[in-house]
């Protein structure tokens, strides 16, 4: 019954996250539509009030004529002004606290990756490894914010600081796929980029609204520059969201970050989101620029084709094991019962009715290899997570490389 009540927990955390997370895109998508919306307003205007711009739409039955002024609106700024804050702290912390629930509290299985082509990584400890990823998310934030206010604090130079972001996070990405496990890199760089969004709103955006609210209430003139700051870090959140969505989808697609090449994968990825944002964001403007998805299609295309297994017959003789050595009397990859012993001895602790592995209450992904039936009906998910040594998980059990040929040259 506690194993039942942790998973429950688990799906309620994770319903939660996603619930938060609909509502602060949805949101955040939808002012950056009427705000790259508005247009010049009509007619003679009240000079005690400065309108910016106006939309008009219609929706669910009805019209609407949206307005937005920079200061003095024409309203009462009492408690009936709407802020748009909770659902971003609501979605990241959610997202951390399932963080410490599945990867942190499983960081030997999660985080920590022995085959780190980094020495130093490669011998991180769990407890070194969650220490590591936590500072990932601190410190790229403070490089992040440090970048926002050297290169363009006063919104002058955003263009060579969206150029600086881009690269930073390129680099976090070659990071963290050269120090955690494949599923923890995409993870953590999209964790990277969703803690910079909503430290934006918590240290910048909302902030610069309070002191706005604050001084029109005293009848005084707002600082422009707190307007400008909250726009700045707002346009940054918008390219960063579909990248963010994707990687934190990433973990059910193993081609992409078990890839030895997966930090490059995921900066393409991240830079394909960015433009399919940005061609929506034109779109709101009256511009249909299709260089864009096409652009972003392309990058899909060259992802697809780096992610894609070898499995030419010169690229598997070239993994056979030579004459003479351990595996030379390993049995043909048609032997059903050297695959299921394989599988029972490097895979069972994880994938069975009951895992001995810690941390584990279920099967993950309800699948179990401790059955013949249950082997020959996921076969395919086998072949390719053994193959692209996704699995097992930081190869705890020592699976050879003679194992997985074997394994992925079967036939059932």
């Amino acid at each position: 019954m506690e194993s039942y009540l942790l998973e429950f927990c688990n799906l309620l955390l994770r319903w939660l996250h996603v619930i938060a997370a609909i509502a602060w895109i949805g949101e955040s998508i939808y002012f950056v539509m009427l705000d790259n919306s508005l247009t010049r307003p009509q007619g003679i205007q009240d000079q005690r009030y400065d309108l910016l711009g106006e939309m008009s739409s219609v929706h669910g039955g009805g019209f609407y004529h949206n307005q937005k002024y920079l200061s003095r609106p024409p309203f009462p700024l009492d408690d009936k002004l709407h802020w748009s804050f909770w659902k971003s702290y609501t979605t990241w912390l959610s997202g951390f606290f399932l963080f410490c629930l599945l990867y942190l509290s499983n960081a030997s299985i999660y985080l920590v990756n022995p085959a780190s082509p980094w020495a130093w990584a490669a011998v991180l400890t769990p407890t070194e490894a969650s220490i590591a990823a936590v500072a990932l998310l601190i410190f790229g934030w403070l490089i992040y914010d440090e970048l926002c206010r050297r290169i363009s604090p006063e919104m002058q130079r955003d263009g060579i600081l969206s150029v600086a972001v881009a690269l930073m996070m390129t680099g976090v990405a070659y990071f963290s796929s050269h120090v955690f496990q494949g599923r923890a890199a995409f993870l953590l760089t999209g964790a990277v980029m969703a803690t910079c969004m909503s430290a934006n709103v918590f240290f910048w955006i909302i902030p610069g609204q309070r002191r706005m609210v604050a001084a029109l209430q005293a009848e005084e003139s707002p600082n422009p520059l707190d307007g400008k700051r909250g726009k700045q870090r707002s346009v940054h959140n918008t390219y960063f969201t579909l990248p963010v969505v994707f990687l934190m989808i990433s973990n059910h697609y193993a081609f992409a970050y078990s890839n030895e090449t997966a930090w490059f994968i995921m900066t393409l990825f991240i830079l394909a989101g960015a433009l399919i944002r940005q061609y929506f964001v034109l779109r709101h403007r009256g511009h249909n620029v299709l260089t864009l998805p096409a652009a972003s299609g392309i990058l899909l295309l060259v992802i697809a084709m780096i992610a894609a297994p070898s499995s030419t017959p010169a690229a598997q003789e070239e993994q056979k094991p030579t004459t003479g050595s351990i595996s030379s009397t390993m049995p043909t990859s048609n032997d059903m019962r050297a695959v299921t012993n394989i599988l029972h001895e490097r895979c069972t602790t994880c994938h069975a009715a009951k895992p001995t592995q810690a941390g584990f209450t279920a099967p993950p992904a309800g699948i179990r290899l401790d059955n013949d039936l249950d082997i020959r009906l996921h076969h395919i998910k086998i072949k390719q997570a053994v193959a692209s040594k996704y699995m097992p998980l930081a190869n705890l059990t020592k699976m050879s490389d003679e194992e997985r040929l074997l394994i992925s040259q079967w036939q059932p």
